[in-house]
């Protein structure tokens, strides 16, 4: 069995870039970098050491990250690593990219809210794609939302699928 995981959190290098495929799916490319820092075990000062990360979404996920993601913003992006190939048209040099296609993010940072509770915004390819939760939250009442006991768990005929 085979894994190809990623997760990782860091600010966004510049705002989303939203476009449609022929097919009419959306797609989304944003930069994401991260920090690392150490101690060089010579001079004993700490060094810090920045990685810039290509990230692409897909239909439900990239319009909600173009819509709440902004130059700056902190997020958890969780997916997969892809390496894509093309031929230069110019003089057929084969180039690389290894990006991050995402199936979750969440927004960690306020954004234009106050509070630093991050938001979640649900897989790109799931059917019940939704705005991110501080969205849901002015949407529905809180006499709607059901109350769950602490221990309980649901039972076949409680799943909505």
């Amino acid at each position: 069995m085979d894994l190809n995981k990623v997760m990782i959190i860091g600010r966004l290098t510049r705002d989303p870039e939203l476009r449609t495929t022929p097919g009419g799916a959306s797609v989304c490319q944003l930069g994401l970098a991260t920090n690392y820092v150490y101690t060089n075990q010579q001079t004993g000062q700490k060094v810090e050491q920045v990685e810039y990360h290509n990230v692409v979404m897909w239909r439900k996920l990239a319009e909600i990250a173009n819509q709440y993601l902004k130059k700056g913003r902190r997020v958890y992006i969780e997916g997969r690593l892809q390496t894509r190939s093309w031929d230069d048209k110019n003089n057929g040099q084969k180039h690389y990219k290894t990006e991050i296609v995402a199936d979750n993010m969440i927004m960690l940072d306020g954004g234009n809210s106050s509070t630093s509770s991050g938001s979640f915004a649900p897989a790109a390819n799931r059917a019940s794609a939704s705005a991110p939760a501080e969205i849901m939250e002015q949407a529905a009442p809180a006499e709607e939302l059901p109350t769950i006991q602490q221990g309980s768990e649901p039972g076949l005929e409680d799943i909505p699928f």
